[in-house]
């Protein structure tokens, strides 16, 4: 058991661990409204050109999120769904749209994982069998 005096000689005791995602506000999900839709280059040993978007959130907060897959439709004002987790070689985003919610549509041509890109399970393909006459 601590005394009190070895409980406030630990500063950190009390402090929560710091989370990224804190534009959330403890929810998994937040709605948003796109702002605008840019191109955003990752740090040193990467390269390549991510979409980033930047959202008014329904709690005030204007957060930048990631938009994962190929190819999106977004453009101003249009609502998109957003939860935790962005990429690690962006600096300063800590979101990332989730496809295929609200007007953000589910990624075409997906074989595996197909969950996260928002896709329902493809569909067997019937054969048809001729007729006899």
């Amino acid at each position: 058991m601590y005394s009190y005096a070895q409980i406030f000689k630990k500063k950190n005791f009390f402090k929560k661990p710091k989370n990224n995602a804190s534009m959330l506000r403890d929810n998994p999900q937040k709605k948003g409204q796109v702002l605008r839709v840019r191109i955003t280059t990752p740090r040193k040993p990467n390269s390549a050109r991510r979409k980033t978007i930047k959202l008014k959130c329904s709690n005030k907060l204007k957060p930048v999120a990631y938009v994962p897959g190929g190819q999106h439709t977004l453009k101003r004002f249009s609502t998109v769904l957003i939860r935790g987790g962005g990429p690690r070689d962006l600096p300063g985003v800590y979101l990332r749209a989730i496809r295929g919610k609200i007007d953000l549509h589910p990624c075409e041509k997906k074989k595996r994982r197909r969950s996260i890109w928002g896709l329902k399970s493809p569909k067997p393909k019937r054969i048809k069998k001729e007729r006899r006459k």
